[in-house]
């Protein structure tokens, strides 16, 4: 198992960008793809690390199956005011450089790349687990239907009363572990 901050979160270095998370996730696979001691390479994510790992998933074929928390079934909100998301990237500090982005039209970009309803439609025969909260005050329980509709092999679980912090919520902990149990011979 491996776990690991975004860059711009926690104590990893860096800004938040769309496309430097998608090329952190990226790395976390290469990383355990290249260990002999790893038999396959499943992701869980929470949130925006939920929709890109299953942005993710289509396109790399070494990830076997995907569990999403709370997981946005699109950044078009996001895309629709920039300026708004910058500096409220700035305010949550995954954003901490000056001047960073140095091309704000670039950055702005880069969340056009994540289509998570359209990479959940290819997910072909891999298994996805879609796990929403049902009081989420950020992600609506709209999101994790989309997402669930769009992919065939997938399962929805609905938590009553979570918030958007399911990460934390037991019942959702345990789905997640019985979740990949079942997957893993």
């Amino acid at each position: 198992m491996l776990t690991f901050n975004f860059r711009g979160c926690g104590t990893s270095g860096g800004d938040f960008s769309i496309g430097g998370w998608l090329d952190d996730l990226r790395a976390a696979v290469d990383f355990l793809d290249d260990r002999s001691d790893v038999a396959s390479v499943w992701i869980a994510g929470s949130s925006l690390g939920g929709a890109l790992a299953v942005s993710l998933a289509p396109e790399d074929p070494r990830v076997r199956g995907v569990a999403t928390l709370a997981a946005p079934a699109s950044l078009r909100d996001w895309a629709s005011n920039p300026v708004r998301l910058l500096a409220h990237s700035r305010e949550v500090g995954v954003v901490k450089t000056a001047g960073f982005p140095s091309d704000e039209a670039a950055w702005t970009r880069e969340l056009g790349l994540v289509d998570p309803v359209v990479a959940a439609s290819k997910f072909e025969a891999r298994p996805l687990l879609v796990m929403q909260g049902d009081a989420d005050e950020v992600v609506s329980p709209d999101d994790a239907r989309a997402l669930a509709d769009a992919c065939p092999t997938s399962e929805l679980r609905l938590f009553h009363g979570a918030g958007h912090r399911l990460r934390h919520d037991p019942r959702a902990v345990a789905c997640l572990a019985g979740w990949m149990a079942r997957q893993l011979p």
